[in-house]
């Protein structure tokens, strides 16, 4: 029984490292992209949206290196979301083409909304130049305290559910 409060303290004291980490900030737009000055795109510091000509697997690849956690590159969440959700998580109006989200367990995570034209009224044209794409993104951040805090209840119910489990 020793063993295992030994091994549950110190399996806290990794997680909570984990949690403290520093986190990776916004992410910056990709290379070769033109930051959108467009009103929708600047109403909020937590969302910020490019035009550029990468497809969506570069896009991807591209955000997966720049927000990963420096200690830890591999714990990293990508989930693919249906377009639908884009309404509720980026912007009531947001066009798009597909949605994706980088998440790192138990801290933040960030959406990359991608619309894609499809028709010649919808085509991308910024400043004398087209784009194929239009890229939001949108970074939903976490305080460490908490995080922490979630730590604390989780660690909390779990050792009171394990001693009543125990009992039986």
């Amino acid at each position: 029984m020793k063993f295992l409060k030994v091994a549950t303290l110190l399996l806290c004291l990794i997680i909570s490292w984990y949690l403290l980490l520093p986190d990776p900030g916004f992410p910056p737009p990709p290379p070769g992209s033109l930051v959108s000055t467009e009103p929708a795109d600047t109403e909020s510091i937590y969302r910020r949206a490019y035009f550029t000509d990468l497809s969506r697997q570069e896009i991807m690849e591209y955000y997966s290196s720049t927000f990963a956690l420096r200690f830890l590159p591999w714990v990293q969440l990508r989930l693919n979301n249906p377009p639908e959700e884009s309404q509720t998580v980026i912007r009531d109006q947001a066009l798009t083409s597909w949605l994706e989200e980088l998440v790192h367990p138990w801290r933040e995570s960030v959406y990359i909304n991608g619309f894609y034209p499809t028709l010649p009224t919808q085509a991308i044209n910024v400043a004398g130049k087209h784009y194929e794409a239009k890229i939001t993104v949108r970074l939903l951040p976490s305080h460490p305290v908490t995080r922490l805090t979630v730590l604390a209840m989780t660690s909390i119910i779990t050792a009171v559910l394990f001693k009543e489990f125990t009992h039986v």
